[in-house]
């Protein structure tokens, strides 16, 4: 059992572009701007219940918000027992709704008897706060942690059944499946936009894990350039860009200064653009108070910021810059009336900076079938006593199916002496995170029944009697019969009992298989080349994908090479997703041609080179997926990093059945964002790369 004073929460990632509204298998939430809190609740025969709050850093917050203590302890006192909850502590208007965070900083100094403090700003009922509460941790004796969010919610709903929702604590709405009402709202009430969490995810304390994501509402707005700073450390050419906008008095009134949202081409043009208007007069009616060494300009260029708030003294909160516009006369730019709007790339940025793409809900078929720690346990104590009796037997799965295993002691990977077992073992263990990978994409089996080191053979078309519970499909227009579908446990732990070592679904689902909803450009080793020049190679793919503003998601492939994936928009044509592939992997090779070939002819290829493949982006072709055990002699997985992991030169061999549970646990589900994607805007991206 955990210590509640001793918890760090579970954080949530802002992904390089924000998910779907519309995913089956999560769950929205409503972001508010407050502080987080873990919260201690302990029955006891007085009239209230003992309350502790901790800040997400480990400080005591208790003192602060009286008023919340109290409520918290007039509801805890009818517990059976102490309950840990996670929630946010928000400010509250007059309404009674939550608002922004910098009222609640008027409130950190509050006190209540017994506990040393500063003295007061506000008192509790010059500004109300209350604890919005999402998550249950402990509940009487049980630890909670390892169960999936759907079942910690379900306790947490029994809790509060009987509580009212207008006072100091409250349980936080929660959508399944669509945010899109929630988010109508977020725009309208001001929220600070969504969370969405994966439905399946336990509760990873102290991991800042990609199962919880951050879809933000941030505003945009123009602004005048007035300025600029030195740059510091290896920044080049400046620090950042002094702001400012029309008051109303007529001058020009400081906004506050953009250091983030540069691209290494764009610090350099705003460069060149700024010397020419530089000026040694201050463009603002009052000279601002900046630390740095200031170069004034003239007021004739406008930026376009999408930043969080205005705070009361008229300064940008977190400021982010998207590019100038050239379609604003400075002389215009006003002191801005504030436009809510969600960050989705090019999909809501203004039409004067880049061009928009609507965003399109991703809507599978049938529902992704989860698949709890407790069913993962069962399956491995099955698998472990049929394997050590060296007989075949059944599999009793989770939802109460059954699945028959054979030889399963038989070795498979020779080097390491893993057997069958070991592979079924292994998509056990990490089909919480493969099936939503391969749900509702037709599979084409790679069969190494005699293992590794023996001859192996494709197999496209499904076995003609498939045990009942094995999705098989009968495509349109296609010479095979029927096919493999993934998404069932029982589909895929039948793939490996047929000795399918890895897990090849195609670009696109049974919902649209004319289109591909991601593409992947393919590392592959000639005779003599490195991991090392791999590495190479892919940090030179990000380079340009990050140029164009396309978003690249790098995994191992399980044996000797590297994938990147791009996400794309639903309804995306198979060769427009090739196309974009090809020119990426040209411009590469042919800034790279010692190291980095497109050469599809493999006797033309030099040796000790990466052939950068664009061509498995055809309809029918396949990759090995997330999660995938490969045939690799070391028992490889095809495993997601991040791009600081690459930077950081893995091996591959450190990523292998043996290691990737662990792995799971410490990191998290790393191919998640890829799957919520909306997908990349490959016209503004093909537009960039014309100019």
């Amino acid at each position: 059992m955990f210590i509640a004073k001793d918890l760090r929460p579970m954080l949530a990632t802002l992904p390089a572009q924000p998910p779907s509204l519309t995913v089956a298998g999560f769950v929205y939430e409503p972001k508010y701007d407050g502080i987080r809190a873990i919260v201690e609740v302990v029955p006891g025969a007085a009239k209230a219940a003992s309350v502790r709050l901790w800040s997400r850093n480990g400080n005591e917050k208790t003192a602060q918000f009286p008023e919340i203590v109290a409520a918290v302890g007039a509801w805890g006192r009818r517990l059976p027992g102490a309950v840990v909850l996670d929630g946010e502590v928000t400010a509250l208007d007059a309404g009674g709704r939550p608002t922004g965070f910098q009222r609640l900083q008027h409130r950190i100094n509050i006190s209540v008897p017994g506990y040393r403090s500063t003295k007061a700003q506000l008192t509790a009922d010059q500004q109300p706060a209350a604890l919005i509460v999402f998550d249950l941790l402990r509940h009487d004796q049980d630890d909670l942690r390892a169960l999936p969010l759907t079942e910690r919610r379900a306790r947490l709903e029994a809790l509060f059944k009987k509580h009212k929702p207008t006072s100091a604590i409250r349980l936080i709405e929660h959508s399944a499946g669509s945010g899109e009402a929630l988010m109508a709202r977020a725009v309208q009430e001001d929220w600070e936009g969504l969370l969405v969490k994966l439905a399946r995810a336990p509760y990873r304390a102290g991991k800042r894990s990609p199962e919880w994501m951050k879809l933000k509402l941030q505003k945009q707005d123009e602004f005048v350039i007035g300025g600029w700073t030195a740059p510091q450390g290896t920044r080049l050419h400046f620090g950042a860009l002094l702001l400012g906008a029309k008051g109303e008095s007529g001058g020009l009134e400081y906004a506050g200064d953009v250091g983030t949202g540069f691209t290494g081409a764009e610090l350099e043009r705003l460069m060149g653009l700024l010397k020419r208007i530089e000026t040694p007069t201050c463009p603002f009616a009052v000279k601002p108070k900046v630390k740095d060494t200031v170069h004034w300009v003239k007021p004739l260029l406008v930026a376009q910021v999408r930043y969080t708030e205005m705070t009361d003294e008229g300064r940008l909160r977190h400021p982010s810059y998207l590019g100038l516009r050239d379609d604003k006369a400075a002389r215009m730019v006003k002191v801005p009336r504030v436009r809510t709007v969600p960050t989705v790339p090019r999909g809501l940025v203004p039409k004067g900076l880049v061009p928009m793409v609507p965003m399109v809900p991703m809507v599978p078929m049938v529902p992704i079938e989860t698949v709890t720690t407790k069913g993962v346990d069962s399956l491995i104590e099955q698998l472990d006593a049929i394997e050590k009796a060296r007989k075949n037997g059944t599999l009793l799965l989770p939802d109460g199916d059954t699945l028959e295993v054979t030889n399963l002691h038989k070795v498979f990977w020779p080097q390491g002496k893993h057997t069958k077992g070991d592979l079924i073992r292994h998509y056990a263990r990490v089909a919480p995170s493969i099936l939503p990978v391969i749900h509702d994409r037709p599979l084409v089996m790679k069969r190494l029944p005699n293992g590794v080191d023996a001859p192996h053979f494709y197999q496209h078309r499904a076995p003609e009697t498939p045990p009942a519970g094995v999705r098989s499909e009968t495509l349109p227009d296609d010479d095979v019969p029927s096919r493999l579908i993934g998404g069932s446990l029982k589909t895929l732990l039948y793939m490996a009992q047929l000795a399918s070592i890895s897990m090849d679904p195609w670009f696109s689902t049974m919902s649209d298989l004319a289109s591909a909803d991601q593409v992947a450009i393919d590392l592959d080793p000639q005779p003599g080349a490195t991991f090392a020049q791999i590495l190479d190679v892919a940090r030179w793919v990000q380079d340009e994908l990050d140029r164009v503003n396309v978003p690249g998601f790098p995994k191992t492939s399980g044996s000797e090479g590297l994938h990147i994936f791009i996400p794309l928009p639903k309804g995306t044509p198979y060769q427009a997703g090739m196309l974009f592939c090809q020119i990426i992997a040209t411009m590469v090779a042919m800034k790279h041609p010692t190291v980095a070939t497109v050469e599809r002819t493999v006797r033309k290829r030099k040796d000790k080179t990466i052939y950068v493949d664009y061509l498995q982006n055809i309809q029918g072709k396949t990759l090995a997926c997330a999660y995938s055990a490969r045939a690799s002699a070391f028992a490889g997985v095809s495993t997601p990093l991040t791009w600081t992991e690459v930077h950081d030169a893995p091996a591959p061999q450190d990523f292998t059945i043996d290691t990737i549970a662990a792995r799971l646990q410490q990191k998290g589900d790393l191919w998640t964002p890829l799957l919520t994607h909306t997908g990349a805007d490959l016209l503004a991206a093909i537009d960039k790369l014309s100019k």
